[in-house]
């Protein structure tokens, strides 16, 4: 077995280079992805060295891929822009139509993008169904609509 693992550590580098892909989906943050680059660096160099040299290109290219690719990969995909909403916040300025009519002083349902929300009417007014209107606020998962 261990004659088999010794003339094939080209499978092991491999195997290493994927559970770190696997754990990679798990993070996000491009680090765990630098380790993977390292190990298929280190199975691409196996057929032609010994162990001690697969694991001094395993770390190197891991440290390289640290310094180099995390960085671009970082600014790529997480655009660092302050001005970026995500998730509920990303419904303020949107429209949509009252699809459960919003009652004075209460609530209703407005549709969004296809996503139905409890809402509230801005100036505390009554809002027909099949009204357009528009978000101008959030409080946990209740919008405060205006009509348009």
């Amino acid at each position: 077995m261990i004659e088999y693992i010794s003339q094939n550590l080209w499978q092991f580098w491999t195997v290493i280079a994927v559970i770190c892909l696997i754990l990679e989906l798990t993070s996000g943050d491009f680090f765990i992805m630098c380790f993977a680059i390292g190990g298929a660096v280190a199975a691409l160099v196996s057929p032609f060295s010994n162990f001690y040299v697969q694991l001094a290109v395993f770390a190197v290219v891991s440290l390289v891929s640290i310094f180099t690719v995390r960085p671009v990969a970082l600014k790529w995909f997480h655009r660092n822009n302050p001005d970026r909403v995500s998730n509920a916040d990303a419904l303020l300025g949107r429209e949509g139509f009252v699809k459960e009519t919003i009652e004075a002083g209460g609530f209703g349902r407005v549709a969004i993008d296809g996503d139905v929300w409890k809402a509230k009417s801005a100036d505390g007014s009554a809002v027909e169904v099949s009204a357009k209107v528009k978000v101008v606020n959030r409080e946990s998962t209740i919008i405060t609509v205006e009509t348009i």
